[in-house]
């Protein structure tokens, strides 16, 4: 394939991976949430008998209808109010214990279960936050352990710290993919690599930055390089050129041997997709000049 048509092919490529994801997002954000039915039976396993009325008002009520209103507020908000109402009542039983269990289901992190019961212990009361604390210590002693093994977990940044920095600037439909360690010495920080297709002598893959984390200078050999902007803010730099912004959906053709380097904004997570020919080689130069890339907002 010639050069001119291989760089047309990558830039298409990629361009179609990013309107597809975009049109997908767009489908996803006008569809209406749907509502996921909350079965509870505690109410009649423990008191159906003696009080069956209660009973019913838990289970069916409670979190049959209440609870099952997810569509509206989510379980894991619902979650957190409840531990918040259950934790400055004082009531630290073995109800706190499974609303705990639950807000870890509903995907409350460790970070944010210590955050919301640090708060509490200003606003409900000191020994309050201590009796939750022991319970919460317990529910998620496997937390780190299990952060550890996820996909694009490292150096305490999970996968659903990442994907919720990307939420508040629009979300995203890319992987996160894996800690970039083979090539984290041509980096100022954390990147993460998810392959996504390769075939037709095209190789692709996104890219995730963490804030204000851009790569060395470098070039390629062999073939150009197209990047697309997925989520966040980044900028990208070709050499004797000034710095351009990267935004969702801004296409990027780099010349194969052009001196270049890409990355996050300041104090901006970022993700771009970044496709080339197979067989291409990189050249990596000096570390981009920091009182340079200080000047950038």
């Amino acid at each position: 394939m010639k050069p001119r048509a291989a760089c047309a092919a990558l830039a298409g490529a990629a361009v179609f991976s990013t309107v597809f994801s975009t049109t997908l997002q767009a489908q996803e954000m006008k569809q209406p949430k749907k509502a996921v039915k909350v079965v509870q039976t505690a109410g009649r396993d423990v008191l159906g008998e003696f009080a069956p009325d209660f009973a019913r008002y838990n289970d069916d009520i409670l979190f049959g209808e209440v609870w099952s209103k997810n569509d509206v507020l989510p379980l894991r908000e619902r979650s957190i109010v409840t531990l918040s109402a259950l934790i400055s009542s004082g009531v630290i039983d073995s109800s706190l214990k499974y609303h705990i269990e639950s807000a870890k289901k509903n995907g409350v992190t460790q970070a944010e279960i210590v955050e919301v019961i640090t708060q509490l212990g200003f606003y409900a009361g000191w020994p309050k936050a201590w009796a939750a604390f022991r319970m919460a210590k317990e529910v998620y002693a496997d937390a780190p352990a299990a952060a550890a093994q996820q996909q694009g977990a490292a150096d305490g940044v999970p996968v659903e710290e990442i994907t919720r920095a990307f939420a508040a600037k629009g979300h995203t439909t890319f992987p996160i993919g894996k800690p970039n360690t083979a090539y984290e010495k041509y980096f100022t920080g954390k990147t993460w690599l998810a392959p996504l297709a390769g075939g037709h002598g095209i190789n692709t893959a996104n890219v995730t930055f963490a804030p204000g984390v851009i790569n060395h200078w470098h070039k390629h050999h062999k073939s150009c390089q197209v990047l697309v902007g997925a989520a966040g803010e980044g900028y990208y730099q070709i050499w004797g050129e000034a710095p351009q912004k990267m935004e969702p959906g801004t296409t990027v053709t780099i010349p194969a041997g052009v001196k270049h380097w890409h990355g996050a904004a300041p104090g901006s997570w970022f993700q771009h997709l970044t496709a080339m020919q197979e067989g291409a080689e990189t050249e990596w130069l000096e570390p981009v000049d920091p009182a340079e890339y200080a000047k950038l907002k």
